[in-house]
Parts: C-alpha cells; structure tokens; sequence
C-alpha cells in the first residue's frame, strides 16, 4: 500500500462521523442545527460530497453571542494560571490530534499534506505561546508624575467574532481564537464555508480540554447572513478577520453603528525584488516557494518578481525550468507539492487571468492550462514580458502564479514594488547592506524579509499597511488588540485643586 492509499484510507475513517451526522453549529457547548437548514461541502479534489453542515444566520449568530456574553465574566475573572493551564492543554490535545486536523483540512481544502501535516503543529505552537503570555497579559506601566502615581492596565474588550479564510484555515484560525482567549475574551468563530471541518475538530478539542462552555462558539454560514450578523451584533464588541480585502471594507461598514474595533488582515500583491548582487540560487528556490506552495493561495505570496534586467534571461530560464517541474497532484500524496483549487468559484476567477495575461500582451512561459476535469486542478503558471500596469501585475490572483517584470535601477524597483494598491509584505534579496537599508525604509509593506522568505516569529507584528489591512497580529500586539487599555491616578499628596465659587 502506498503512502497515498494510506492516507486515503486514514481519511474515510476520520470523516465516516461527518458523513453520518454532519457539522452541527457548537453554541453554548451544545450541538445546534442551522436556522436556514443546512448546506454541502465538496472536496476539491474530485469534487465530491464530503458532509452537510448546519446553515448557520442571524438567529445562530444572536444566541452564540449571547453565549459568550453570557460566559464572558467567568472567563474574564477566571485566575490566570487557570486559563493557562486550558490553552496548554489545548495545544496538547491538537498535536495528538494533527493527522487527522491535516488529513481533513487537505480533504476539505486542496492543500497537500507537504504543507497541512505542519501547519496543524503551527496551531498547536500558537496555543502554546499565548498561554505563555496569559500571566503578564494584563500587566501595565507604572508612570510617575508630580502629583500621581499613574498606573496603566489592560482588560479583556468582551466577546469578539473572528472570522476566517479557507486557505490553512485551521492555523488561522488559532491565530486569532488563541490570543483572544488568552487575554480572557470570549470567541464567536464564523469559519469559511468553503473549509468548516477543521472548526469543528478545534472546538472539540477546545472542550475537551477544559474550556468552558460558550467561550468559544462556532457558527457556520455565509458572509451575507452569519458573518454579517456577527458583524452588526452589539454584544460582540471587536472582528478579527482574515480575507479580502472587499470583504474588509464590507465589515468596516457593517460593525459602524455599533463601533466595532476591526483588525483586517487582507489582501497582498507583493514584490520579491531581486537584484544582480544578490545570491541567485537562494533567490530563486525562495521566490518559487512563496507563491507556488500553499497552491498559490496566501496572502504573503510573492506573486510579483521584480528582477534586475542584468540577470533576467538566466534567472527567468531557471524559473521556468523549476516551474515546470513542481509536482502537481492528489493532496494526500506527500511527493505532491500543489493540489487543486479550493472551489468552483476560484478555480474560474484563477484561470481567466489564463487569457487576461495574454490579452495584455504577457507571454505565459509556462503553466497557463488547467489539469483533468475530476479537481480544480491547474499546472502552475509564469507570465514574463509583463509589465507593473497590466492587471497581472496589479490584481490578487490567489494562486499559483507569478508574474515576471524586468527592471533597471533601484529607483525603479521601488517605484513598481510601491506601484500597488496593497502593502502587506515585500522580500528583498541583495548582498548590498546599504541598498538593503534604503530600499527596505521606503518600501511600502509592513512585513519585510531580506535575503529570505517569510519565516514567522510570533513575537513579532504581523500585519499590513493600505489595502492589506488594518492592525497587528502576533506578540503583544494581538493583546492590545484584544483588550482594554485602561489608567488609574493615584494622587501622592494634597497637590493645588483649583477652586471654584469659593468664598
């Protein structure tokens, strides 16, 4: 039996309760059917039934927020120490449960197995770092002045909706859940409908850890009903999103009259800039790995390549040579390093960039065509003699495909990697230190990597600047997204008071 049919037959076994019973909303540590019924989601493999899930919309939203104002004090004013020991053994309880977590995000998803069998392990490590942080979490500044003693601390904002994408759905959705819960919120989680398994098994996992009924509540559904809902609810006090950016601006206006905090991790069209100094080889494999792994589908890819006229020809020979070779396949095969699309809907908006490319006078040097009929499958895909106006050049695709534009001096550079309405990250590779020092201090992006790839740090802030987003994951910066700031002054003396209408 090979690797492939083992995993297969690992699969039907973790998905035969699914299949049985489907994907019930977790309101309140009950099961709860959709308001609106149900709906079906397929894999994109072969775009096969794999469950119905429970049709979540504005009745579901109104009582998981209700439950989790209803556990907010408990949860809030529940010793630190406490909470902690839950998130550990959250963490604990996802890596034994990481094959299954994986296998089914690949089923549910398209991602390979290369990539999800890590990615599971990733949630499990973001538990771990924010109930590190659960102690000192609340912990403020002593700021002395003349007359006060002032001292600042930090309070849980109350419950907050996190809404998440379909791409590693399972890591991003730790992400967001796990520092809320660390900094003593309570969670209303609206996955993406397009990937509602792995929500399912976190909450599982969650309870059966030790967390409290109604700290973290699942609803499914569509962002016209649920996610809208949850948006305009006024017992849920902040969003954390993850998606695009549309979507973020729709969420924006839905949370206004009830003055919702927003943190909106969204879209990216972002440069690798490589110059003729840098270290080629190292470039290329880091270039061809951040927009041909995860199917293309993140938003950190590095779908633009800015490259030095000087070494263009050779570099673009090699990269057409590599593109062709990535093994595309069923997800569950771990030799296969892109699987199929994540649905109908992005399938189609991914391959019209196919003709839109060479309607603007690209040259597709490899790639361009899809795969079989059975899966949203598509060969990667490499556009040169591009340019930074074309709309391949500007537009997210989402997808394995990278766009080659040629350049001449740094100048340049900078102005076609700023040239973007987005600015989520950029990747720079030069041996140059003081280019390296210019270009990063005027390059647009709020995440930039130097002679590298993107290699997250939780420690460090996570986010983007213009259309890619509004505030900071990662560290302290999630808790000062999460909580309250709050000041106290503590008069040291009988410091003056101005009288008034004294006698």
């Amino acid at each position: 039996m090979t690797a492939l049919d083992t995993n297969i037959t690992k699969l039907n076994g973790y998905l035969e309760r699914f299949r049985e019973t489907g994907i019930p909303n977790r309101i309140a540590g009950q099961d709860v059917g959709g308001s609106e019924g149900v709906f079906q989601t397929t894999s994109p493999v072969d775009k096969s039934l794999i469950c119905d899930v429970a049709h979540g919309s504005v009745k579901d939203i109104d009582a998981a927020a209700n439950a989790a104002s209803d556990a907010f004090a408990m949860w809030r004013d529940m010793p630190a120490l406490e909470r902690k020991k839950i998130l550990i053994r959250v963490a604990e309880g996802i890596e034994a449960r990481a094959e299954e977590i994986a296998l089914c995000e690949c089923w549910d998803t398209g991602q390979t197995i290369k990539f999800m069998s890590k990615a599971a392990l990733r949630g499990a490590e973001n538990f771990r770092y924010f109930a590190d942080q659960v102690v000192q979490a609340r912990d403020g500044q002593h700021l002395q002045s003349p007359t006060l003693m002032n001292i600042t601390t930090r309070k849980p904002i109350g419950p907050v909706g996190v809404i998440t994408p379909w791409n590693t759905p399972f890591m991003l959705s730790t992400w967001k859940i796990a520092p809320a819960l660390a900094a003593g919120c309570t969670v209303v989680h609206k996955p993406a409908e397009a990937s509602p398994l792995t929500a399912r098994l976190l909450v599982e996992i969650a309870e059966e850890a030790g967390l409290p009924p109604g700290v973290l509540n699942t609803v499914n559904g569509f962002g016209e009903g649920a996610g809208k809902a949850l948006c305009e609810h006024p017992k849920i006090k902040a969003i954390a999103f993850v998606g695009e950016s549309r979507t973020g601006s729709l969420i924006t206006k839905q949370g206004a009259d009830t003055h919702k905090r927003n943190h909106l991790e969204l879209g990216g069209k972002n440069p690798v800039i490589v110059f003729d100094d840098a270290d080629l080889d190292r470039a290329l494999d880091a270039a061809i790995f951040m927009i041909y792994s995860i199917n293309g589908e993140r938003c950190t890819s590095s779908s633009r390549l800015l490259i030095q006229d000087t070494v263009r020809e050779e570099f673009e020979a090699k990269l057409v040579a590599r593109v062709n070779n990535i093994k595309v396949g069923h997800p569950l095969d771990p030799a296969t390093e892109i699987g199929p699309l994540v649905t109908q809907e992005h399938y189609d908006k991914v391959t019209s960039y196919f003709d839109i490319a060479k309607e603007d006078g690209a040259t597709v040097a490899a790639g361009g065509i899809k795969v079989g009929d059975e899966g949203y499958f598509v060969r990667p895909t490499l556009f040169t003699n591009a340019n930074n106006k074309m709309r391949i050049a500007q537009e997210e695709i989402f997808g394995p495909v990278l766009t080659s534009i040629p350049f001449s001096t740094e100048e340049e550079a900078l102005s076609m990697a700023n040239d973007t309405d987005y600015g989520l990250t950029g990747y720079v590779w030069t041996n140059d230190l003081t280019r390296a020092l210019r270009f990063t201090e005027a390059l647009e992006a709020g995440m930039i990597w130097v002679n590298s790839e993107n290699v997250r740090h939780l420690p460090t802030p996570f986010g983007g600047v213009k259309a890619s987003g509004i505030g900071r994951d990662g560290g302290d910066w999630s808790f000062e997204f999460y909580m309250e700031q709050k000041h106290i002054g503590f008069a040291t003396g009988q410091h003056k008071i101005t009288q008034l209408g004294a006698l």
